[in-house]
C-alpha cells in the first residue's frame, strides 16, 4: 500500500495557491470558533497529515444531510471531501454501485482498521431483525455494527442518527432507533438538525482530521463549538422578547413589524444549535429570518413535541446562561407562565454566579495550546 497523499499535495496538485491555502486555514479556524493563532496549527496539520478515510453509511433517513453537505461554503466542501478527506464509501455521492461498492467498503475496513471515520446517516430499524432497511442484501444494523466497530470515530449525521427524528415518531412501528443506542462502545458524536448545517458538518470532520482528536462534546454528545448556545441568545429578533414585544399571528403587525415569535410556536428559547450565528445558505438566513418560527429540530423528540405553531408552556428549559434574558415582571405577565420559568432560571444562574465569582477556576476551554 503506497504513501497517501497529504490534504496540502492534494490542493496543490489541483492548481490551489499557497495563499488560498492559508486563507482556507484561516476561514476553518474562525469557523469553529478558535483563535487566530490556530490557523496556524491547522495549516501544519494539513500540510503533513495524509488524508483520513471515510465511510459514509445510509440507513433510514432522507438524504436531506447529504444534501446539505454538498453545500457547504465555509469551509468549501470540494476542499474537506476531494482533498482533507477520503470519501471512499457513500451510497449517495460514489460512483460505484452494487458488489464494486462493497469491496470498496471492506477494503478501507481492512487496510485502514482504526483509522478511518464512520459517518452515519439515518439510522436503523430493529423490528423484524432489521429488515425494514437492507442494505448489500443484509440488514443495515448488521452493516452499521461491522463498520463502527473498527472506526476512529462514529459521527452521528442530522437528528435521525441522533434522536430518531420522524422514523422514530410515535407509534415508531419499525423499531427505529438512533446510533447511539446501537454502538455502545464508543462515543458517537451527535450533529443534529434536520438537516444539520452544512458548516456545522464540515467544521466537526476539520477539527478532528486537525486536531487528532474529538471535539469537546456537551452531556447530550453533541459539539459544543456549534451547540452549547440556544437560537434564542443569538436571534436578531432576542430585543422584541426581552422588551414583551411578540407576534400573535403569522399575518397580525407583530409579525410585520419582525417582533419576537415566540407566542406562534418558535422553540428557540428550548434549541441549541448554530443556526442564529451561522445561518444557512452561505449565511443568507435561518428560519426565524424568514419569518417562521424554529421548530426545535435539532432536539430530542422534536418530531413529537407538536403542534409546532402553538406555544409549549410545559417545554423544560434547560441550563439557562447568565446573559440569556433580561425578562422583568412586567414582560413576564405579558408572555405567561413559560416566560416566567425561562427568566426564572436565567434569575437563579446569574445570583449562583455571582456567589461564586470570586473563587471561579480558569475555564477549560478543551483545546491544547
Amino acid at each position: 500500500m503506497g504513501r497517501q497523499e497529504t490534504f496540502y499535495e492534494t490542493i496543490r496538485r489541483q492548481g490551489i495557491s499557497r495563499r488560498s491555502f492559508m486563507k482556507f486555514c484561516a476561514l476553518t479556524a474562525a469557523s469553529l470558533g478558535l483563535a487566530p493563532e490556530f490557523a496556524g496549527r491547522i495549516a501544519h496539520a494539513m500540510e503533513n497529515k495524509p488524508r483520513v478515510p471515510v465511510l459514509w453509511l445510509n440507513g433510514l433517513e432522507c438524504t436531506c444531510c447529504s444534501e446539505s453537505f454538498i453545500r457547504s461554503a465555509h469551509p468549501l466542501v470540494r476542499d474537506v471531501v476531494l482533498s482533507m478527506v477520503s470519501l471512499d464509501y457513500s451510497h449517495t455521492l460514489m460512483a460505484s454501485a452494487g458488489h464494486q461498492a462493497e469491496e470498496i467498503l471492506e477494503e478501507i475496513r481492512r487496510d485502514y482498521k482504526g483509522r478511518y471515520i464512520a459517518a452515519i446517516e439515518g439510522n436503523p430499524p430493529l423490528n423484524e431483525d432489521g429488515m425494514y432497511c437492507i442494505v448489500g442484501g443484509r440488514p443495515f444494523v448488521e452493516q452499521l455494527k461491522e463498520v463502527c466497530a473498527d472506526a476512529s470515530a462514529v459521527i452521528a449525521w442530522g437528528s435521525c442518527a441522533s434522536w430518531g427524528c420522524v422514523q422514530a415518531a410515535k407509534p415508531n412501528p419499525t423499531a427505529a432507533t438512533p446510533i447511539h443506542k446501537v454502538i455502545t462502545d464508543k462515543p458517537v458524536i451527535k450533529i443534529p438538525g434536520c438537516p444539520p448545517i452544512a458548516e456545522v458538518m464540515t467544521g466537526v470532520i476539520t477539527y478532528m482530521v486537525a486536531f487528532d482528536r474529538l471535539p469537546e462534546l456537551d452531556l447530550m454528545g453533541r459539539p459544543k463549538m456549534f451547540y452549547s448556545q440556544r437560537i434564542h441568545d443569538k436571534c436578531y429578533r432576542r430585543p422584541h422578547f426581552d422588551a414583551g414585544q411578540f407576534a400573535e399571528k403569522f399575518d397580525d403587525e407583530g409579525s410585520r413589524m419582525g417582533y419576537c415569535l415566540y407566542k406562534v410556536g418558535c422553540r428557540g428559547p428550548t434549541t441549541y444549535n448554530a443556526c442564529s450565528t451561522i445561518g444557512w445558505n452561505e449565511g443568507t438566513s435561518f428560519p426565524i429570518q424568514s419569518g417562521h418560527g424554529c421548530i426545535g429540530c435539532s432536539e430530542e423528540h422534536f418530531w413529537d413535541n407538536g403542534p409546532f405553531y402553538q406555544r409549549l408552556l410545559g417545554t423544560r428549559l434547560l441550563n439557562a446562561e447568565v446573559n440569556a434574558d433580561t425578562v422583568g415582571a412586567v414582560t413576564v405577565g405579558l408572555v405567561g407562565a413559560g416566560v416566567a420559568a425561562h427568566a426564572g432560571l436565567s434569575a437563579l444562574q446569574r445570583a449562583r454566579e455571582k456567589a461564586g465569582r470570586a473563587s471561579a477556576a480558569p475555564v477549560d476551554t478543551g483545546v491544547e495550546g
